[in-house]
């Protein structure tokens, strides 16, 4: 008989087996655990010492060993009571040391008898005994490093790093910044969240392992500390760290983060709200779950308050708020003239941020944008911000709205009357962008959401058309393909007032330019601006420009060199063709 099989799992080995039973049932208490830990180490000392028969030095040693053991696990008793304890490297090296304490007491049982036993074990047991002398070693200093993340909780991160997780440098430095999470230090709160944060940054395995070993609820904790800014900033920056994948966000919604970041939101320090808003943005980016659950708790209301002239003046006038980050943190400039240059730079990434969790919030999403249309000067506030700011956020997300209100006659009708004020400032920022920016994504975009709009636009309000005309001769191909995309939404069936908006075209000379971008050599912007000749031609009526153009050979010539790929725009081609036989063209 050998002994080596007791030995065969590696300690390695054994913690991938704890992390891998991480969701199964419900592990029995750290102290229960402990409990037959010391049981366990009793009854080695009575086979070590008192029944051994054979391999006494060997096993006396074990007892030695054994007796140390002991002590450390006696002594991490006093831990085990605490509320805040943080059980996952406990259970992971706890795990470890009963298993190598199982080997060591059936080798020492073995020793209790005579006879043929000790004949074949004569030769194996000094080797035996070894592996055993080892693995209670690293019982022992896995327990040593144990003791020291606990027993000086609140004097720094432990760095050093326990045999148990020799083979994985990050996983140690995790568990000793997840303890102390758990401290009541708020210094070393936010040094170990900071480095949570540096860990997740550029690892995704590194994400996996924070979460999976428990680091999401300890940072959401740090969230509610509305008393220190500075602790909330660092936990809202690893989980934003955290939040890149649907999973890991399903993991920050599961431990109820929605209404920890949305009072976060509502109430905390411009800083925060700044980190807060960030992070709902990628939450409600990589999970629809989470964008319904932050609209329940009135994210969306919130803000639009914030972003709002009332909301950003209140948050600087309350209590000295700005002033009160400012005497802990380093960033904040200690001149007056430098304290200006500070709020336009916050208020400027407030706005940015903000936005941009509004534009998350809104993506994809019928409900939240209806939401926001309905929230009182919803879209009059993203009027405004889109007037005063340079960034792309607001827009997208009115062109968000924009795209549920093209697919949704209710959102079209309530939130983009032909009366609404809100509409008309909407309306007035987008042909201003159209007309005005050097952009060429940014004009794409208010293109865009005007197309979106085709079907609200009554057949006098020309001033639409124009910009939308002009833009087809825009050096920038992207820049002319969405302004043709955008005119088809004016021309099309679909769109009551399509003669009257087809006439506009061809009054504004939409016709030639048109022809024009079927001479390019992009099959995108051949293709749309084919299906809006189409629709002039049925729609516009008897009109000299038209037979000017010569649209009926464009026509032709265009059914056979862009128009054969595509049995739908082939037969479009014949329609348009046959109309204008039959007007005489």
């Amino acid at each position: 008989m050998r002994f080596h099989s007791l030995f065969e799992t590696s300690s390695m080995d054994q913690l991938t087996i704890l992390q891998s039973n991480h969701h199964q049932q419900q592990q029995p208490p750290i102290k229960v655990i402990l409990s037959n830990l010391l049981i366990l180490t009793d009854r080695i000392s009575h086979a070590a010492v008192d029944e051994s028969k054979f391999y006494k030095l060997e096993c006396a040693y074990v007892g030695k060993q054994v007796h140390r053991l002991t002590r450390m696990l006696r002594f991490f008793s006093h831990f085990v009571d605490s509320t805040s304890l943080y059980e996952r490297p406990v259970r992971g090296i706890f795990t470890n040391v009963g298993i190598n304490l199982n080997h060591a007491l059936t080798l020492v049982h073995k020793c209790r008898h005579r006879g043929i036993i000790l004949r074949l074990i004569s030769i194996a047991g000094v080797l035996d005994f070894r592996k055993v002398f080892n693995l209670l070693d690293v019982s022992m200093d896995n327990m040593k490093w144990l003791l020291s993340v606990y027993a000086s909780a609140n004097q720094g991160i432990i760095l050093t790093l326990p045999p148990i997780a020799s083979n994985d440098t990050s996983l140690a430095l995790v568990w000793s910044c997840i303890a102390s999470l758990h401290t009541h230090s708020l210094n070393l709160k936010i040094e170990a969240a900071l480095e949570l944060s540096t860990l997740a940054r550029n690892s995704d395995r590194n994400k996996d392992m924070i979460v999976i070993e428990g680091g999401v609820a300890p940072l959401l904790k740090l969230l509610k500390d509305e008393l220190s800014p500075e602790t909330q900033i660092a936990g809202a920056m690893a989980l934003f760290n955290l939040a890149n994948d649907r999973n890991r966000v399903r993991s920050i919604f599961n431990e109820h983060g929605v209404p920890v970041l949305a009072q976060a939101l509502r109430n905390s320090y411009i800083l925060v709200q700044i980190e807060v808003a960030k992070l709902i943005a990628r939450m409600a980016e990589h999970d629809g779950v989470c964008q319904e659950a932050f609209a329940r708790k009135n994210v969306i209301e919130t803000l639009v308050r914030l972003l709002s002239t009332e909301g950003k003046i209140n948050k600087f006038l309350r209590s000295n708020s700005v002033n009160k980050i400012a005497s802990s943190s380093s960033i904040w400039p200690r001149h007056k003239k430098e304290g200006k240059l500070e709020v336009s730079r916050l208020i400027v990434e407030f706005n940015t941020n903000c936005c941009r969790a509004l534009w998350m919030l809104a993506r994809d999403n019928v409900a939240n944008c209806r939401k926001i249309t309905e929230t009182t000067k919803g879209l009059l506030c993203l009027a405004k911000l889109i007037e005063n700011e340079k960034g792309i956020n607001c827009l997208m997300t009115v062109m968000e709205i924009t795209s549920a209100a093209e697919n949704n006659p209710d959102i079209r009708k309530s939130a983009f009357k032909t009366n609404s004020p809100a509409a008309k400032a909407i309306t007035d920022q987008l042909l201003r962008l159209i007309d005005e920016s050097d952009n060429a994504v940014i004009k794409i975009v208010a293109i865009r959401a005007i197309g979106h709009l085709a079907r609200t636009f009554p057949a006098r309000q020309t001033r639409v058309i124009s910009p939308l005309v002009k833009q087809l001769c825009d050096m920038d191909p992207d820049v002319a393909t969405e302004s043709v995309i955008a005119l088809g939404k004016f021309t099309c069936p679909e769109n009551y007032l399509r003669a009257d908006h087809a006439k506009s075209i061809v009054e504004f000379e939409g016709v030639q330019r048109a022809l024009n971008m079927l001479r390019g050599n992009d099959e995108k912007t051949q293709y749309h601006a084919l299906v809006l000749l189409c629709y002039l031609a049925m729609h516009a009526g008897n009109n000299e420009q038209l037979q000017q153009a010569r649209i009926l050979t464009g026509l032709r010539g265009a059914g056979k060199t862009v128009a054969h790929k595509y049995s739908e725009l082939r037969d479009l081609v014949a329609q348009a063709v046959h109309h204008l036989k039959l007007s005489g063209y």
